[in-house]
């Protein structure tokens, strides 16, 4: 009976190892304004309209649909061809300073409010991010202050 549980126990443990690569985050960036549904169906329930530029988290894709959840933890269905590779962040704190550098002293550049959506460039060791606007300025922020890594 001991042995029983413990050979249940390490296959479950060795499954969740398998498993564990399909548990990182994955995004993806809306490519065009784009209605979501309650299912993988244009014929199911539309939810809402996404804006194009909206980083999404990838939680399941079947063949031409993604579910995704969205900055706020909302959950919905997208047809897969509205979505792209290209990495999008969104402000999540009242008020992000994007700096010229990668540190807390160096000079300002802009600042950007919460739900604002800033292009991806790269991650940059010691928790930061570079980031560029819409507008074309760049610089980098505190990756704590962004949603979509």
């Amino acid at each position: 009976m001991a042995l029983r549980r413990f050979t249940a126990a390490v296959l479950s443990l060795a499954a969740l190892a398998a498993a564990w690569p399909a548990l990182a985050l994955d995004y993806r960036t809306v490519t065009e304004a784009a209605p979501v549904y309650d299912a993988p169906s244009a014929k199911s329930k539309p939810l809402f309209v996404v804006l194009a530029g909206t980083p999404v988290e990838l939680v399941v894709s079947l063949e031409g649909w993604s579910k995704v959840r969205d900055s706020r933890g909302d959950l919905a269905w997208i047809e897969k061809k509205h979505l792209t590779d290209k990495r999008n962040v969104i402000v999540r704190i009242d008020r992000a300073q994007i700096r010229a550098a990668a540190e807390d002293k160096a000079a300002l550049v802009f600042e950007a409010e919460r739900d604002v959506v800033l292009e991806l460039l790269e991650a940059v060791p010691g928790g930061w991010v570079k980031v560029k606007h819409r507008d074309g300025q760049s610089g980098f922020l505190k990756a704590s202050q962004v949603w979509g890594l």
